[in-house]
């Protein structure tokens, strides 16, 4: 994938699949190291031991519309890259946590991408789960929770488009713009 954004849907889709309510994103900067790390946990179904050692071959999947699953094996690939690594820690009804650590002044690391659609598109396209999005660098932390939003709406649907507007004006305006 070209970009975390992407990697981001492709692991909030998976989570979705897997019947998860509540999906956290979080992105986390660590500038001296010039790590970025990336962590979406969800509360759904969780994979058992055996899957978690599968899962990053591209002919492993869950799906039974097709027989290759690529995302997260591009994200492993991107990850490690860079010097960075990717862990997935799961239990079966406990839901699952995929972290990604990638080295961003590595000449071979992925853009951003465009993260602000993306937490737009996340939230206003899945109106039934809840999501918690962070942005974390040195002493700041950015936070959005869709139940804050949905609370604030008054009755209007977290699906509207004028609100997924909101949302990536929001993400935009406290955005990482050194890492992109």
């Amino acid at each position: 994938m070209k970009d975390l954004a992407m990697h981001i849907i492709d692991i909030t889709r998976n989570s979705v699949r897997a019947g998860a309510s509540l999906i956290g994103i979080r992105l986390d900067v660590y500038k001296t190291e010039k790590l970025l790390k990336m962590t979406i946990k969800d509360n759904g179904c969780g994979m058992d031991s055996e899957m978690i050692l599968r899962v990053t071959d591209p002919f492993v999947t869950s799906r039974t519309t097709r027989k290759v699953g690529l995302g997260l094996p591009f994200l492993k690939m991107n990850a490690e890259q860079t010097g960075g690594a990717l862990s997935i820690q799961s239990q079966p009804g406990e839901g699952t946590v995929v972290t990604a650590t990638f080295d961003y002044s590595h000449i071979d690391c992925v853009p951003l991408g465009d993260i602000q659609g993306t937490v737009a598109l996340i939230m206003s396209g899945n109106p039934n789960q809840d999501f918690e999005f962070e942005i974390c660098k040195d002493e700041s932390v950015f936070a959005l929770k869709s139940t804050e939003i949905k609370d604030a709406l008054d009755g209007i649907s977290i699906a509207n488009p004028s609100v997924a507007k909101m949302i990536a004006e929001m993400v935009d305006t406290n955005l990482l713009s050194d890492l992109q």
